[in-house]
């Protein structure tokens, strides 16, 4: 977050006891704060557990030893000054002016001025005066998590997470039951004036560090996690397709969700009906002839690998009020974006890609608060609900996320090519191949092709 003034004076002073507690979250978006300059603009922003800047040159030199051993977030400012030291984008900007030299008496007793330069980046905690002057433009995240592969590593812990500790994971927060300190407390609560966690099937702090770090993955306003990839689409049709509704769906899908739709919707009324992912014309046949509530495909699809053009029939299904749900199992969210494509909703099976290690059972949904919304409330009718243990796998997990997709991206290719250089291999499925029949359209909505390929043997 970029300091909008390139004179700007910011006055950090080191405490023994600094409280900055983050402030509670909330189950759809952790609690925001405003942080308003002396002008009056304001920008939101995520609580997050401890103070972080970047200092000018020779700050560290300019501490004592006294103030470094008392400063029990000193090490940060170590760490910090250390790394920028040399760079000299982080020096003051030209004409501000030079902060007052500092004897080993001052520093360890009087705040340190610190001047910061316009393009550097200040993080402020949720402890932090609203009225100071420091003016924060509208990122939730310090730039360093602007890649995917900082979130993956970064997202919703230390920057944003909704748990009191100083340790550098997230810990696993094992309890079924939450307290309210006094009655004033719960009925605030119940009353929606107070964010609270109140029992493990609706949130747990673990949990909501997961959700976080994979809505920020997907750019996406909330995600809920379930059990498992099929309790989350279980979950997504009895909440978006009313009895007696329609759907629309593909006909290379997942085996169990085709067993679903096909076995258990028609008992509620619900009627189906089944497209080539390519058939655009199809889905405007049925987007005609029936009120259609969701559309409904992975993309790239299980097992033949087939990819729908988000585009496009995200513009087709809105122009009916249909809502669309893309499956990203496959493609995971640093290879494909559904959501930014026009999707609604986007829906994954944690188990694959995310877990990585093949230990733990997941899968969520995520879109916008007001459809999340309407999924979350009756998941926690239904259960389902994710442990905290196996949330942190996850997130445990992810870290490795963009080093194990790009990895499995290129040796997918590399399969994909020798497999179709076979004699004995009849076929290959690969988005990546120029064979593939939607092999321009994943270069389109795609930036890597994923570790799977289907094949067919000759005879």
């Amino acid at each position: 977050m970029a300091v909008s003034s390139s004179h700007m004076r910011f006055t950090f002073e080191c405490r023994s006891d600094p409280d900055f507690s983050p402030p509670p979250p909330s189950f759809d978006n952790l609690r925001r704060r405003n942080f308003r300059s002396s002008a009056g603009s304001g920008a939101a922003f995520h609580g997050i557990s401890s103070l972080i800047l970047r200092f000018p040159p020779n700050f560290q030199r300019q501490l004592s030893t006294k103030a470094r051993r008392n400063c029990s977030n000193i090490g940060v400012a170590q760490i910090v000054a250390a790394s920028w030291s040399n760079n000299s984008d982080n020096s003051p900007a030209a004409g501000a002016p030079a902060p007052p030299a500092a004897t080993a008496t001052d520093a360890a007793t009087v705040p340190l001025p610190v001047v910061v330069a316009a393009n550097e980046d200040v993080v402020v905690s949720a402890a932090a005066d609203e009225n100071g002057a420091v003016q924060l433009n509208s990122s939730s995240y310090s730039s360093f998590l602007k890649s995917d592969a900082s979130k993956t590593i970064h997202a919703a812990e230390r920057l944003g997470r909704g748990i009191e500790t100083d340790g550098i994971t997230t810990p696993v927060v094992n309890t079924s039951a939450y307290f309210f300190k006094k009655t004033a407390d719960l009925i605030d609560f119940k009353e929606n004036r107070q964010v609270s966690y109140e029992y493990g099937r609706y949130g747990n702090p673990t949990t909501v560090v997961l959700e976080e770090k994979i809505s920020a993955l997907e750019g996406a306003e909330s995600t809920v996690i379930m059990a498992s990839g099929m309790c989350a689409s279980v979950v997504l049709f009895m909440a978006l397709v009313p009895a007696g509704g329609h759907l629309v769906t593909t006909t290379d899908c997942y085996r169990k969700t085709r067993i679903f739709i096909e076995t258990f919707l028609p008992k509620m009324g619900i009627t189906t009906t089944v497209i080539d992912p390519a058939d655009v014309g199809a889905l405007e046949s049925a987007l005609e002839q029936h009120n259609v509530s969701l559309f409904f495909t992975e993309s790239p699809t299980n097992p033949f690998l087939r990819c729908v053009d988000i585009k496009l029939v995200s513009e087709l299904c809105h122009k009916k009020g249909t809502l669309l749900c893309i499956d990203g199992t496959f493609a995971t969210p640093l290879n494909q974006k559904a959501l930014a494509l026009g999707a609604d909703l986007i829906l994954h099976s944690l188990t694959k890609y995310m877990g990585g290690h093949h230990d733990v059972l997941g899968g969520c949904i995520s879109g916008s608060i007001k459809v999340v919304s309407q999924i979350r409330t009756l998941h926690h009718v239904l259960g389902g609900t994710l442990n905290p243990n196996a949330a942190y796998l996850f997130i445990r997990g992810m870290k490795t996320l963009h080093l194990r997709v790009q990895q499995q991206n290129s040796t997918g290719m590399r399969m994909a090519k020798l497999l179709e250089a076979h004699p004995k291999v009849k076929r290959v499925y690969y988005p990546g191949l120029p064979s593939h029949p939607e092999h321009e359209l994943a270069k389109r909505q795609m930036t890597g092709f994923g570790g799977v390929v289907s094949f067919e043997v000759g005879i």
